[in-house]
């Protein structure tokens, strides 16, 4: 007969012959039980959704409220979008009565592991995420979803996961801003964009090359490139910047991204807009800290974040039933400053 509810010490006993103080023992890494053992044991808690509770064990058998923490993973803090993300979390939290617990997972899939099994353990009552960059394998999320935790995802979202989620309307974004370049004369586009097993890399590009399309122009993938960041852009335009026809637009993935080849293409002596015309992604505040001021789409972390937080606490609530997967989009705008024509 299955057991209905959540796993205790007592079952995993149970289940492996051996008596309760040994498990808790093992799961809390005691010396006093084997190497070999506590291994065992914590390896079929995991395999079981079982995480003793590190905030309240003492607490176990007493008449408390459910946990109105919400657990929060954030690719980078350092990312001028995620923290516009985590500013409308917090706020949308903060109104409904609800506290936040903010993890970096530093771009690194096993990180995001232990950041999902420490939510876990500690019980919060949900979680909003936005996958690394190289996250392949789901089940860590897979594993919270089974055990009832509702989770939304924002930004980077996990395909194969049957999850509430909140997004830009990143396709858009990019078909205007591309074309924004194409009208304002700029006849050989390159794309710098994040690793295309992200679906914000794939719906960014699809934008890129659909508005190429549209206006009778060919992708050249010589000029598509893997580039997110501030440093590879650096690297990678000079050569870029000497080809025999040499790109006269450049649409990259995020502001630092075009930061990058601005400082680039101004360094090698080109002027910008009238040599080449660049548009970033995200309209932070370094998109005004430049010279000239960087042609972006603005992605309004905020009203993400926000979104996410109260798909979340309604699901906690039961305003929005816990099956439900809920899809929203939040529109993006191109602010047009003086980096294009």
């Amino acid at each position: 007969m299955e057991k209905s509810g959540p796993l205790t010490m007592k079952d995993i006993a149970r289940d492996l012959g051996i008596s309760v103080a040994t498990v808790s023992r093992a799961l809390k890494d005691s010396p006093r039980i084997s190497e070999e053992r506590r291994k065992m044991i914590q390896a079929y808690a995991r395999e079981h959704n079982f995480y003793p509770n590190a905030i309240g064990e003492a607490l176990r058998h007493s008449r408390v409220l459910p946990s109105k923490i919400i657990g929060v993973i954030v690719p980078e803090f350092t990312h001028y979008y995620f923290m516009s993300v985590l500013t409308g979390i917090e706020e949308a939290a903060y109104a409904r009565g609800y506290n936040i617990m903010v993890a970096q997972s530093g771009e690194q899939y096993e990180r995001e592991v232990r950041i999902c099994e420490t939510f876990h353990r500690y019980k919060v009552c949900g979680v909003i995420v936005s996958q690394a960059k190289d996250t392949h394998n789901y089940s860590h999320y897979q594993k919270l979803l089974d055990a009832g935790v509702p989770m939304v995802f924002y930004d980077r979202i996990c395909t194969g996961i049957n999850a509430s989620r909140v997004v830009v309307d990143d396709y858009m974004g990019a078909y205007n801003a591309v074309t924004h370049l194409i009208e304002t004369g700029c006849q050989r586009i390159a794309f710098y964009g994040s690793p295309m097993q992200l679906q914000i890399s794939k719906n960014r590009y699809n934008g890129y090359k659909d508005a190429l399309l549209k206006h009778g122009m060919a992708v050249d993938e010589r000029i598509v490139r893997v580039c997110d960041n501030r440093a590879d852009a650096e690297a990678i335009t000079p050569e870029m910047l000497t080809l025999d026809h040499r790109p006269d637009g450049f649409f990259a993935v995020n502001d630092d991204t075009a930061i990058g080849i601005l400082y680039t293409a101004k360094h090698m002596g080109l002027r910008v807009p009238e040599d080449i015309s660049i548009c970033g992604f995200t309209n932070g505040q370094r998109a005004i800290a430049c010279d000239p001021m960087l042609t972006t789409v603005e992605q309004r972390g905020k009203r993400v974040g926000e979104e996410a937080a109260e798909i979340l606490i309604d699901k906690v609530e039961g305003i929005i039933p816990m099956e439900k997967v809920e899809k929203r989009v939040v529109r993006t705008r191109l602010v047009i400053r003086g980096t294009t024509k």
